[in-house]
């Protein structure tokens, strides 16, 4: 395949995932959503419907890698760096572009939101829970969990191995059984497959930090949700954001090494 069709595979791909994936966050979060407060289950399985439509859709051009931590894998793998930057380049365009669709589906609903006094303060107004709280101490916005990832309970050391045993599941589950025939990125054969692995990660491992388990996906939303002309929006957390970034990444290699030694 060519690095014309690598980049615009994973531009789109990664463009749809996040499209899906940030505005079902969106659609259970969001005042005025008609989903909104559907909770939990609603989330990780529109993450894995997100997955699925979005390997469906780049596969035949990119192989639907979606995630650096799943290029790395794979460059490790067959060592081969040469698409490496291509692949990470559309991803991060394609994270971004699926972030801005979000705001663009939900304009009304952010600004409904965002300029509710119970929800983001004012005259009168006071924090409901101490999460609350802990969130305006760190810095991250109301609407910042659209976008990107958290932590339930602020500790590098569990956060960063929370990412990275996440991702070793998810990268090992794409590497022994996902690979399309020419074995450089998902096939469709392997998309439902992933992503039940993903539904699974986030209903069993999802709890302490929204599992990330991609750098793209939440990097790109977060400079976008930075970017964006959100009324109250708060900050963007970034004193949290490598965590998300170096802990799929790390995992991504773990899961490779993982699959030299047992499975190649």
């Amino acid at each position: 395949m060519s690095s014309s069709d690598i980049f615009i595979g994973e531009t789109i791909g990664t463009a749809i995932l996040i499209l899906l994936g940030g505005g079902v966050c969106a659609a259970v979060t969001l005042k005025a959503s008609k989903a909104r407060n559907a909770g939990w289950l609603a989330i990780t399985f529109g993450w894995g419907f997100a997955v699925l439509t979005a390997v469906y859709t780049s596969a035949p051009l990119s192989g639907a890698h979606l995630n650096p931590a799943v290029t790395v894998a794979l460059a490790i793998k067959d060592s081969d760096w040469s698409n490496v930057p291509t692949y990470f380049a559309g991803q991060l365009l394609g994270a971004m572009i699926g972030a801005a669709l979000v705001w663009v589906a939900y304009y009304g609903q952010f600004h409904a939101h965002l300029t509710d006094k119970e929800i983001v303060g004012g005259p009168g107004a006071q924090a409901t829970s101490a999460k609350a709280v802990e969130a305006q101490e760190v810095g991250a916005g109301p609407v910042l969990g659209i976008f990107s990832t958290g932590p339930e309970i602020r500790n590098a050391v569990q956060n960063l191995a929370t990412e990275i045993i996440g991702t070793v599941v998810l990268v090992l589950a794409v590497l022994t059984q996902g690979l399309n025939d020419e074995g450089n990125g998902l096939g469709t054969l392997g998309a439902l497959v992933t992503a039940l692995v993903v539904v699974s990660i986030g209903l069993s491992l999802g709890g302490p930090t929204g599992y990330a388990i991609n750098p793209a996906r939440d990097l790109g939303p977060r400079i976008v949700h930075a970017l964006l002309p959100l009324p109250n929006k708060g900050g963007s957390d970034w004193g949290y954001a490598w965590i998300p970034v170096v802990g799929p990444l790390i995992g991504g290699a773990i899961a490779a090494g993982i699959y030299n030694v047992a499975f190649a």
